[in-house]
């Protein structure tokens, strides 16, 4: 058993059940780290989007009543389909431009540089959406009020058009580094809905998106499997074991944490952490003190 490989894929496993959910790019952090640990080959690249799943079964076990109330009226409640129909609404713009470019993408932005880039320029939107959430809330949620007769309070409140804009924002998310979770929710801040809401439909929103993902690249494995020797080949199944079960438990932390959270913080401190650790990144890569890849 290589251990070595074991203790990449702990790492990795931590660091992406920890930032899939916050504002902060989970997949620029294990493109850093990946990096940082000569773990960003062929094989490091379908590892990161497979423990990905470990992440997202985290969140459907947190929302697990929530999931099974939905599939077993969806046949009866009008609010059941509402809520499936809204979370397929907004996967659908961010998953059709993955097809499109993400190979581009992958060979031009999926390096340390552009990802520190844009961990900056991800922050500076997180401070103006906070500046306008109080402003942004009043307009927005008097115009929800006028035109529905209450104010977006939960999920089930959301239209298909808040679906579609939340989708819509989520398709910056394509560009490592920006966050996934962090494009949703600040995107959903800025049109109008509740902090606490925009989070809860984020993570929603990730389980058709990560999955779909990861039911993709494990499509391109199966067709095209990474040339390996059988022990090989199973030291990277361990690795693969211990990087899932350390992303679900990470993860599932993370996301009881930032639900408390979010109910009396904003987001602003992820914004510092985006800038210094983007500056730092970028430092380090232009005085050659890392030999980013």
């Amino acid at each position: 058993m290589d251990l070595l490989l074991l203790g990449k894929a702990l790492i990795l496993g931590i660091v992406e059940g920890l930032t899939e959910f916050l504002p902060i790019s989970s997949t620029g952090h294990l493109i850093l780290v990946g990096d940082l640990l000569g773990f960003n080959d062929e094989r490091g690249k379908a590892f990161e989007v497979i423990i990905q799943f470990g992440a997202i079964l985290a969140v459907c076990w947190e929302y697990r009543a929530k999931l099974w109330a939905v599939a077993s009226t969806i046949r009866t409640s009008d609010a059941s389909k509402r809520f499936v129909i809204n979370v397929l609404i907004a996967s659908v713009p961010a998953m059709s431009l993955a097809l499109l470019f993400g190979k581009y993408i992958k060979a031009f932005l999926f390096s340390p540089v552009p990802v520190a880039m844009a961990f900056i320029g991800g922050a500076f939107v997180i401070f103006w959406a906070e500046h306008r959430q109080k402003q942004a809330v009043r307009g927005f949620q008097k115009d929800a009020v006028a035109r529905s007769g209450k104010a977006i309070q939960t999920v089930d409140d959301l239209t298909a058009l808040d679906a579609l804009k939340v989708g819509l924002a989520q398709c910056a998310a394509l560009i490592p580094g920006t966050s996934r979770s962090g494009a949703t929710i600040i995107g959903g801040m800025l049109f109008g809905l509740p902090r606490a809401v925009a989070t809860e439909f984020s993570f929603f929103l990730a389980i058709p998106v990560i999955g779909g993902a990861t039911a993709y690249e494990l499509l391109k494995i199966w067709m095209n499997p990474i040339q390996t020797s059988g022990a090989e080949a199973m030291h990277f199944g361990w690795a693969i074991a211990v990087g899932f079960v350390a992303a679900f438990v990470s993860a599932f932390i993370c996301v009881r944490w930032l639900i408390q959270y979010v109910a009396s913080h904003n987001f602003v401190p992820f914004a510092w952490y985006r800038i210094v650790f983007g500056v730092i990144v970028l430092i380090t890569a232009y005085t050659g003190l890392v030999a980013w890849s």
